[in-house]
């Protein structure tokens, strides 16, 4: 079809069996396709898709695009607002050619609402095979262009790249929408308002002598005890919620900041003494819960009996290489042993083999095993070992089998969470899931922009230390990689 061959598809649900019908007369045709949702027949508000399709096409992601929701009006208003936009609605052949012969248009909207799929593919195929030729369209076009000014444009870095043709139940990889100029914004202006945060990203200087910073810090996850003020800083600049880490041995903890932490101790060589004062001290300070290794569960739900922490456990455990079958015995044995929270491994090979029939199954085997139980379900994709566009599709496919957070990492691959993992995931899952970020946060800085971004909870062995730089503050050394959490 002319020289085009990436075409971004958006739709609310008005839209959504139109768009699906679209796609695959596209992926017939050769053409890849960047389906930027909506994902589903749920209700849902247009200029959500609509914008992301076009910043697709105007980031160079998609060379054009089509937006259908009920009549497509309201989308095509909403993509000409994207510098670097021209949407055209059309609502016969005719329309649709004198888009782009005569304004070269690069996005088309439909109104399933007044079109039949054999006439809107008709439509689709003119407006991907005609071009703009005639010189005095051209200048006219030049005009239109002119008027977007100053306005910001999108630039191909900011989004991820447009996946290849893949299968799931239809021959695209959706891809949810969002806006990093926007997310980058918003962290300048949290830099602009804390300078002393900002000198310490600049500059790496460790804090002052007598601030109370421990030498050397290592992420000891003892801050939630030693430095309550800081804690508490980074609790007031994250309204919608934060957990947070403390490892074994961590001294007096203030209610408001116990009430957090998710005290962890995933370590193969953690006795069973080392459990039991885990849990005795998640009691004694009231944090959220425990989180241990699955033959520990019943342990500490004994001995965590009439205190308020829950018991959080980990399965297929870290490689997410068990059998499912093995997977759903071992969440459903948690539960029964007194596990509120599930965190499952997805199958990181089968993903990367393009088998998401496989994920697909595994996560929904398990999530429907965890929601029997009444417990909560968190998917670990462990984004290190993923492209971007096996990152979406773990997503895609956990909030399709309806798990209810996405998470990045375990903690023992060679890298843990980034501010751009962490939004593509939230865009991935529309902003639907909860999204953890865990692994490799180690200031206060990885953990603003981490919850700019969208992440709800943040999790790692260093995720308390991190509140050492919540006033501006350098902690010194890295924590060691590897257990983090």
């Amino acid at each position: 079809m002319s020289s085009v061959r990436r075409v971004a598809l958006g739709s609310d649900h008005g839209g959504f069996d139109l768009k699906a019908a679209i796609a695959r007369h596209l992926a017939a045709k050769g053409l890849q396709v960047l389906d930027v949702g909506t994902y589903s027949k749920d209700a849902c508000d247009y200029p959500v898709f609509a914008r992301a399709a076009a910043e697709a096409v105007a980031g160079g992601r998609a060379d054009r695009a089509i937006v259908i929701d009920g009549a497509g009006i309201g989308s095509c208003m909403t993509a000409n607002k994207v510098a670097g936009v021209r949407a055209g609605m059309a609502f016969d052949v005719a329309t649709a050619k004198n888009a782009r012969e005569h304004n070269d248009a690069n996005l088309l909207t439909l109104g399933a609402g007044y079109l039949k799929e054999e006439a809107a593919l008709a439509m689709v195929d003119v407006f991907l095979t005609t071009d703009c030729t005639a010189d005095r369209h051209k200048k006219r076009v030049a005009m239109i262009d002119a008027l977007d000014g100053a306005r910001p444009r999108v630039s191909a870095a900011q989004d991820p790249p447009i996946p290849a043709r893949q299968t799931l139940q239809s021959p695209t990889i959706p891809i949810g929408a969002g806006n990093h100029e926007s997310l980058v914004q918003s962290i300048t202006q949290i830099l602009t308002q804390n300078p002393g945060l900002l000198a310490t990203v600049l500059s790496g200087v460790g804090p002052a002598a007598g601030e109370g910073a421990c030498p050397n810090c290592t992420g000891c996850g003892h801050c939630v005890s030693k430095r309550t003020d800081a804690v508490r800083s980074l609790m007031a600049s994250t309204p919608g919620g934060v957990r947070l880490a403390a490892s074994l041995g961590v001294g007096q903890v203030p209610a408001d900041i116990a009430k957090l932490i998710d005290h962890t101790l995933l370590k193969a060589e953690a006795t069973y003494a080392d459990v039991d004062k885990l849990c005795d001290e998640a009691a004694k300070h009231g944090f959220a819960s425990v989180c241990v290794n699955p033959m520990h569960v019943k342990r500490c739900a004994a001995r965590l009996r009439g205190a308020t922490p829950l018991v959080c456990t980990v399965i297929g455990f870290p490689l997410g290489a068990t059998p499912r079958e093995i997977k759903v015995l071992e969440a459903r044995k948690a539960i029964r042993d007194g596990a509120r929270e599930i965190d499952m491994v997805i199958a990181i090979g089968a993903l990367k083999s393009g088998d998401h029939a496989y994920v697909f199954d595994d996560i929904r085997a398990v999530a429907e095993a965890v929601h029997e139980g009444r417990a909560i379900l968190k998917v670990i994709i462990e984004t290190a070992l993923l492209s971007d566009e096996e990152k979406v599709a773990a997503c895609v496919l956990a909030k399709r089998a309806r798990a209810d957070f996405v998470k990045t990492s375990t903690g023992f691959a060679k890298g843990g969470a980034t501010a751009h993992d962490v939004a593509l995931m939230a865009r991935a899952v529309e902003y639907k899931l909860g999204v953890k970020a865990s692994g490799g946060v180690s200031s206060a800085a990885d953990a603003q922009k981490l919850i700019l971004a969208g992440a709800t909870r943040i999790g790692a062995s260093v995720g308390v230390k991190i509140v050492q730089e919540a006033r501006g503050k350098s902690a010194g050394a890295s924590a060691p990689s590897g257990g983090g959490y």
